[in-house]
Protein backbone atom coordinates (compact mmCIF):
# COMPACT_ATOMS: atom_id res chain seq x y z
CA UNK A 1 0.00 0.00 0.00
CA UNK A 2 2.77 2.52 0.87
CA UNK A 3 2.04 5.85 2.15
CA UNK A 4 -1.37 5.54 3.87
CA UNK A 5 -3.28 7.76 6.01
CA UNK A 6 -4.42 5.78 8.70
CA UNK A 7 -6.75 6.58 11.83
CA UNK A 8 -5.57 4.91 15.17
CA UNK A 9 -8.44 6.39 17.21
CA UNK A 10 -10.22 9.83 18.20
CA UNK A 11 -8.06 12.91 17.27
CA UNK A 12 -5.58 10.20 16.01
CA UNK A 13 -4.31 10.54 12.16
CA UNK A 14 -1.19 9.04 10.81
CA UNK A 15 1.11 8.91 8.01
CA UNK A 16 2.32 5.39 7.68
CA UNK A 17 3.92 2.97 5.58
CA UNK A 18 2.23 -0.67 4.70
CA UNK A 19 3.44 -3.23 2.85
CA UNK A 20 1.79 -4.31 -0.46
CA UNK A 21 -0.84 -7.19 0.35
CA UNK A 22 -0.31 -9.97 -2.29
CA UNK A 23 -3.18 -9.72 -5.16
CA UNK A 24 -5.26 -12.57 -6.06
CA UNK A 25 -5.80 -13.33 -10.58
CA UNK A 26 -9.16 -11.18 -10.02
CA UNK A 27 -7.28 -8.31 -8.17
CA UNK A 28 -5.87 -5.37 -10.33
CA UNK A 29 -3.03 -3.44 -8.67
CA UNK A 30 -4.23 0.56 -8.35
CA UNK A 31 -2.02 4.19 -8.41
CA UNK A 32 -4.01 6.48 -6.35
CA UNK A 33 -4.56 9.78 -7.33
CA UNK A 34 -7.35 11.52 -5.40
CA UNK A 35 -9.44 10.84 -2.24
CA UNK A 36 -12.51 12.58 -0.97
CA UNK A 37 -13.03 13.16 2.32
CA UNK A 38 -16.13 12.05 3.38
CA UNK A 39 -18.22 13.26 6.75
CA UNK A 40 -17.37 9.48 8.14
CA UNK A 41 -13.35 9.65 7.64
CA UNK A 42 -14.52 13.00 9.77
CA UNK A 43 -16.45 11.24 12.30
CA UNK A 44 -13.44 8.47 12.45
CA UNK A 45 -10.70 10.90 13.45
CA UNK A 46 -12.71 13.12 15.49
CA UNK A 47 -14.44 10.22 17.30
CA UNK A 48 -13.54 7.45 16.35
CA UNK A 49 -16.95 5.94 15.89
CA UNK A 50 -19.50 6.27 13.30
CA UNK A 51 -23.07 5.86 14.56
CA UNK A 52 -22.40 1.60 15.62
CA UNK A 53 -18.99 1.61 13.45
CA UNK A 54 -16.66 1.71 16.66
CA UNK A 55 -12.92 1.34 15.60
CA UNK A 56 -11.23 -1.19 17.75
CA UNK A 57 -8.20 -1.51 15.44
CA UNK A 58 -6.00 1.58 13.47
CA UNK A 59 -7.79 1.55 9.94
CA UNK A 60 -6.80 3.16 6.55
CA UNK A 61 -9.61 5.52 5.68
CA UNK A 62 -11.53 6.90 2.94
CA UNK A 63 -14.17 5.33 0.15
CA UNK A 64 -13.67 8.09 -2.27
CA UNK A 65 -11.11 6.93 -4.76
CA UNK A 66 -9.61 7.75 -8.05
CA UNK A 67 -6.83 6.68 -9.52
CA UNK A 68 -4.94 4.52 -12.52
CA UNK A 69 -4.45 1.13 -13.23
CA UNK A 70 -0.76 0.03 -12.27
CA UNK A 71 -1.39 -3.86 -13.01
CA UNK A 72 -4.22 -5.37 -14.45
CA UNK A 73 -6.34 -8.59 -12.97
CA UNK A 74 -4.74 -11.67 -14.34
CA UNK A 75 -8.10 -12.90 -14.74
CA UNK A 76 -9.02 -10.05 -17.64
CA UNK A 77 -11.60 -8.64 -15.16
CA UNK A 78 -10.17 -4.88 -14.87
CA UNK A 79 -9.47 -2.51 -17.60
CA UNK A 80 -6.03 -2.39 -18.39
CA UNK A 81 -3.41 -0.86 -17.24
CA UNK A 82 -3.07 2.60 -17.83
CA UNK A 83 -6.92 2.89 -17.11
CA UNK A 84 -8.24 5.80 -15.11
CA UNK A 85 -10.54 4.55 -12.84
CA UNK A 86 -13.12 5.20 -10.15
CA UNK A 87 -13.19 2.60 -7.66
CA UNK A 88 -16.09 0.88 -6.49
CA UNK A 89 -16.23 0.70 -2.70
CA UNK A 90 -18.48 -1.99 -1.87
CA UNK A 91 -18.41 -5.37 -1.66
CA UNK A 92 -21.83 -7.31 -1.22
CA UNK A 93 -22.51 -11.36 -1.30
CA UNK A 94 -24.78 -11.03 -4.17
CA UNK A 95 -26.99 -13.67 -2.80
CA UNK A 96 -29.36 -12.19 -0.44
CA UNK A 97 -32.72 -11.42 -1.21
CA UNK A 98 -31.64 -7.28 -1.56
CA UNK A 99 -28.59 -8.39 -3.55
CA UNK A 100 -31.14 -10.61 -6.11
CA UNK A 101 -33.92 -7.76 -6.19
CA UNK A 102 -30.90 -4.71 -7.03
CA UNK A 103 -30.71 -3.54 -3.93
CA UNK A 104 -27.20 -4.37 -2.78
CA UNK A 105 -26.34 -1.19 -0.71
CA UNK A 106 -28.67 -3.37 1.67
CA UNK A 107 -26.93 -6.67 1.70
CA UNK A 108 -26.34 -7.58 5.58
CA UNK A 109 -23.17 -8.77 4.77
CA UNK A 110 -22.01 -5.76 2.97
CA UNK A 111 -18.05 -4.43 3.09
CA UNK A 112 -16.92 -0.63 2.64
CA UNK A 113 -13.79 0.19 2.05
CA UNK A 114 -12.40 2.66 5.07
CA UNK A 115 -15.46 1.31 7.82
CA UNK A 116 -15.49 0.11 10.57
CA UNK A 117 -18.82 -1.59 11.11
CA UNK A 118 -17.01 -5.08 11.15
CA UNK A 119 -13.77 -6.56 12.74
CA UNK A 120 -11.60 -6.88 10.79
CA UNK A 121 -12.14 -3.43 9.94
CA UNK A 122 -11.90 -2.96 5.73
CA UNK A 123 -9.39 -0.51 5.19
CA UNK A 124 -9.73 2.06 2.84
CA UNK A 125 -8.34 3.66 0.03
CA UNK A 126 -6.44 6.82 0.76
CA UNK A 127 -3.01 4.73 0.00
CA UNK A 128 -0.68 5.05 -2.80
CA UNK A 129 -1.09 1.66 -4.51
CA UNK A 130 -4.34 -0.04 -3.65
CA UNK A 131 -5.33 -3.83 -4.42
CA UNK A 132 -8.92 -3.89 -5.74
CA UNK A 133 -11.17 -6.65 -7.46
CA UNK A 134 -11.36 -5.94 -10.96
CA UNK A 135 -14.83 -5.71 -11.10
CA UNK A 136 -14.84 -2.89 -9.25
CA UNK A 137 -12.61 -0.77 -11.33
CA UNK A 138 -14.85 1.78 -13.30
CA UNK A 139 -13.25 3.73 -16.09
CA UNK A 140 -13.29 6.65 -16.06
CA UNK A 141 -14.51 8.74 -19.30
CA UNK A 142 -12.12 10.22 -21.75
CA UNK A 143 -11.53 13.82 -20.94
CA UNK A 144 -12.64 14.01 -17.09
CA UNK A 145 -10.00 14.79 -14.79
CA UNK A 146 -9.26 12.53 -12.08
CA UNK A 147 -10.25 15.63 -9.73
CA UNK A 148 -13.63 15.54 -10.88
CA UNK A 149 -14.34 11.72 -10.98
CA UNK A 150 -12.97 11.98 -7.89
CA UNK A 151 -16.32 12.98 -6.88
CA UNK A 152 -18.10 9.34 -8.57
CA UNK A 153 -18.73 7.77 -5.05
CA UNK A 154 -20.38 10.51 -3.44
CA UNK A 155 -22.55 11.82 -6.53
CA UNK A 156 -23.43 8.35 -6.87
CA UNK A 157 -24.73 8.20 -3.17
CA UNK A 158 -26.87 11.67 -4.41
CA UNK A 159 -28.01 10.17 -7.69
CA UNK A 160 -29.71 7.23 -5.28
CA UNK A 161 -31.73 9.89 -3.43
CA UNK A 162 -32.88 10.84 -6.88
CA UNK A 163 -33.89 7.53 -8.09
CA UNK A 164 -35.84 7.23 -4.62
CA UNK A 165 -37.00 10.32 -5.22
CA UNK A 166 -37.83 8.72 -8.92
CA UNK A 167 -39.97 5.39 -7.23
CA UNK A 168 -41.92 7.48 -4.65
CA UNK A 169 -42.72 11.13 -6.02
CA UNK A 170 -42.13 10.29 -10.38
CA UNK A 171 -38.99 12.23 -10.20
CA UNK A 172 -38.34 15.73 -9.62
CA UNK A 173 -39.14 16.86 -12.99
CA UNK A 174 -40.66 20.08 -13.61
CA UNK A 175 -40.98 20.27 -9.29
CA UNK A 176 -40.51 22.53 -7.13
CA UNK A 177 -37.10 21.17 -4.89
CA UNK A 178 -35.96 21.64 -1.73
CA UNK A 179 -32.45 20.21 -0.38
CA UNK A 180 -31.52 21.18 3.49
CA UNK A 181 -27.62 21.23 3.62
CA UNK A 182 -25.34 22.42 1.30
CA UNK A 183 -22.25 20.21 2.11
CA UNK A 184 -20.93 18.18 -0.53
CA UNK A 185 -23.89 15.64 -0.66
CA UNK A 186 -26.66 18.35 -0.57
CA UNK A 187 -24.50 20.05 -3.73
CA UNK A 188 -24.10 17.29 -5.45
CA UNK A 189 -27.78 16.68 -4.93
CA UNK A 190 -28.46 20.08 -6.68
CA UNK A 191 -26.16 19.76 -9.49
CA UNK A 192 -28.39 15.93 -10.16
CA UNK A 193 -31.73 17.70 -9.38
CA UNK A 194 -30.84 20.28 -12.13
CA UNK A 195 -29.08 18.00 -15.03
CA UNK A 196 -32.71 16.37 -14.25
CA UNK A 197 -34.70 18.98 -14.66
CA UNK A 198 -36.11 20.47 -11.66
CA UNK A 199 -38.33 22.98 -12.05
CA UNK A 200 -36.56 25.39 -9.21
CA UNK A 201 -34.26 23.84 -6.46
CA UNK A 202 -34.23 25.80 -3.02
CA UNK A 203 -30.99 25.32 -0.68
CA UNK A 204 -30.97 26.04 3.12
CA UNK A 205 -27.60 25.67 4.93
CA UNK A 206 -26.31 27.79 8.45
CA UNK A 207 -23.29 29.54 6.38
CA UNK A 208 -22.64 31.92 3.55
CA UNK A 209 -20.13 29.65 1.60
CA UNK A 210 -22.04 26.74 0.74
CA UNK A 211 -25.04 28.50 -0.08
CA UNK A 212 -23.18 30.56 -2.80
CA UNK A 213 -21.34 27.20 -4.30
CA UNK A 214 -25.13 26.41 -4.75
CA UNK A 215 -25.63 29.43 -6.40
CA UNK A 216 -22.77 28.83 -8.87
CA UNK A 217 -24.36 25.26 -9.97
CA UNK A 218 -27.26 26.73 -10.61
CA UNK A 219 -29.60 26.68 -7.67
CA UNK A 220 -32.92 29.11 -7.89
CA UNK A 221 -32.69 30.20 -4.62
CA UNK A 222 -30.48 30.05 -0.93
CA UNK A 223 -32.07 30.70 2.16
CA UNK A 224 -30.09 30.90 5.45
CA UNK A 225 -31.35 28.14 7.82
CA UNK A 226 -34.33 29.20 9.81
CA UNK A 227 -35.43 31.47 7.67
CA UNK A 228 -39.10 30.60 6.06
CA UNK A 229 -39.01 28.05 2.85
CA UNK A 230 -41.11 28.15 -0.27
CA UNK A 231 -43.66 25.14 -0.67
CA UNK A 232 -41.57 21.95 -2.46
CA UNK A 233 -42.96 18.55 -4.17
CA UNK A 234 -39.90 16.79 -3.30
CA UNK A 235 -37.38 17.67 -0.42
CA UNK A 236 -33.63 16.24 -0.15
CA UNK A 237 -32.45 16.21 3.82
CA UNK A 238 -28.86 15.64 3.82
CA UNK A 239 -27.49 17.79 7.21
CA UNK A 240 -28.71 14.59 9.54
CA UNK A 241 -30.24 17.81 11.34
CA UNK A 242 -33.44 16.83 12.97
CA UNK A 243 -34.77 20.75 12.69
CA UNK A 244 -33.84 20.84 8.87
CA UNK A 245 -36.63 17.28 8.80
CA UNK A 246 -38.79 19.23 10.51
CA UNK A 247 -38.59 22.09 8.38
CA UNK A 248 -39.07 20.03 5.41
CA UNK A 249 -41.93 18.64 6.23
CA UNK A 250 -43.19 21.92 7.40
CA UNK A 251 -42.83 23.34 3.73
CA UNK A 252 -43.79 19.48 1.68
CA UNK A 253 -47.26 20.28 0.12
CA UNK A 254 -49.61 17.34 -0.26
CA UNK A 255 -48.44 14.43 -1.72
CA UNK A 256 -45.26 15.73 -1.45
CA UNK A 257 -42.14 13.39 -0.38
CA UNK A 258 -39.21 13.67 2.26
CA UNK A 259 -35.99 11.68 0.99
CA UNK A 260 -33.50 11.59 4.00
CA UNK A 261 -30.37 11.39 2.82
CA UNK A 262 -28.01 12.73 6.13
CA UNK A 263 -27.65 10.18 9.23
CA UNK A 264 -29.92 11.12 11.93
CA UNK A 265 -28.68 11.48 15.42
CA UNK A 266 -28.73 7.44 16.51
CA UNK A 267 -30.64 8.13 19.73
CA UNK A 268 -33.60 9.12 17.27
CA UNK A 269 -35.40 12.62 16.67
CA UNK A 270 -38.39 14.59 16.99
CA UNK A 271 -40.26 15.63 14.21
CA UNK A 272 -43.86 16.50 13.22
CA UNK A 273 -44.80 13.72 11.98
CA UNK A 274 -48.78 14.06 11.86
CA UNK A 275 -48.99 16.47 9.37
CA UNK A 276 -47.53 12.99 7.32
CA UNK A 277 -51.23 11.77 7.67
CA UNK A 278 -53.92 14.82 6.02
CA UNK A 279 -50.89 15.67 3.16
CA UNK A 280 -50.18 12.21 2.68
CA UNK A 281 -46.47 12.57 2.46
CA UNK A 282 -44.08 9.95 1.78
CA UNK A 283 -40.87 9.65 3.75
CA UNK A 284 -37.94 7.55 2.81
CA UNK A 285 -34.51 7.14 3.86
CA UNK A 286 -31.41 6.91 1.21
CA UNK A 287 -28.50 4.73 1.88
CA UNK A 288 -25.44 4.89 -0.03
CA UNK A 289 -26.25 3.77 -3.82
CA UNK A 290 -27.03 0.54 -5.61
CA UNK A 291 -26.07 -0.72 -8.58
CA UNK A 292 -22.51 0.73 -10.33
CA UNK A 293 -20.93 3.84 -10.78
CA UNK A 294 -20.45 4.10 -14.82
CA UNK A 295 -23.53 6.06 -15.47
CA UNK A 296 -22.35 9.06 -12.44
CA UNK A 297 -19.53 9.08 -14.54
CA UNK A 298 -20.81 9.61 -17.70
CA UNK A 299 -23.31 12.77 -15.70
CA UNK A 300 -19.75 14.14 -14.33
CA UNK A 301 -18.14 14.36 -17.61
CA UNK A 302 -21.55 15.72 -19.35
CA UNK A 303 -21.88 18.34 -16.77
CA UNK A 304 -18.57 19.15 -15.11
CA UNK A 305 -19.37 22.65 -15.02
CA UNK A 306 -22.16 21.78 -11.85
CA UNK A 307 -19.73 19.42 -10.45
CA UNK A 308 -16.23 21.27 -10.53
CA UNK A 309 -17.04 24.22 -8.44
CA UNK A 310 -18.04 21.18 -5.59
CA UNK A 311 -14.37 20.34 -4.88
CA UNK A 312 -13.32 23.02 -2.47
CA UNK A 313 -9.44 22.34 -2.15
CA UNK A 314 -6.89 20.04 -1.98
CA UNK A 315 -4.07 18.86 0.33
CA UNK A 316 -1.04 16.38 -0.63
CA UNK A 317 -1.26 13.20 1.43
CA UNK A 318 1.75 14.51 4.00
CA UNK A 319 -0.88 17.03 4.86
CA UNK A 320 -3.76 14.89 5.53
CA UNK A 321 -4.44 16.26 9.17
CA UNK A 322 -4.33 20.11 7.61
CA UNK A 323 -6.84 18.48 5.25
CA UNK A 324 -8.82 16.96 7.55
CA UNK A 325 -9.26 20.38 9.76
CA UNK A 326 -10.43 22.23 6.97
CA UNK A 327 -12.62 19.66 5.72
CA UNK A 328 -14.20 19.55 9.20
CA UNK A 329 -15.21 23.29 8.68
CA UNK A 330 -18.32 23.64 6.70
CA UNK A 331 -18.26 26.99 7.14
CA UNK A 332 -15.22 27.30 4.93
CA UNK A 333 -14.90 24.33 2.88
CA UNK A 334 -16.98 21.52 1.07
CA UNK A 335 -15.32 18.74 -0.46
CA UNK A 336 -11.75 18.62 0.47
CA UNK A 337 -9.37 15.77 -1.69
CA UNK A 338 -6.16 14.52 -0.53
CA UNK A 339 -4.00 14.17 -3.65
CA UNK A 340 -1.54 11.18 -3.68
CA UNK A 341 -0.05 11.15 -7.05
CA UNK A 342 0.31 13.22 -10.30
Amino acid sequence: MGRTVTVLGAGRLEIQSRAEVPRGPGEALVDVVYGGICGSDLHYWRHGEVGLSVLADPMVLGHEVAGTVREAAADGSSPPAGTPVAVHPAQTCGTCPPCREGRENLCPHLRYLGSAARRPHTDGGFAERLVVPGHRLVPVPAGLDLRVAALAEPASVAAHALTRADVLAGGVRGKQVLVTGAGPIGLLTVALAIVRGAAEVTVTDLHPRPLRTAGRIGATRTVTAGEELPPADVAFESSGAPSAMAAALGVLRPGGTLVQIGQLPGGGVTAPLHVTVQRELVISGSSRFAGGMAGTLATLERHRELFEPIVSAEFPAEQAVEAFAAAYEPASSSKVLLRFGS
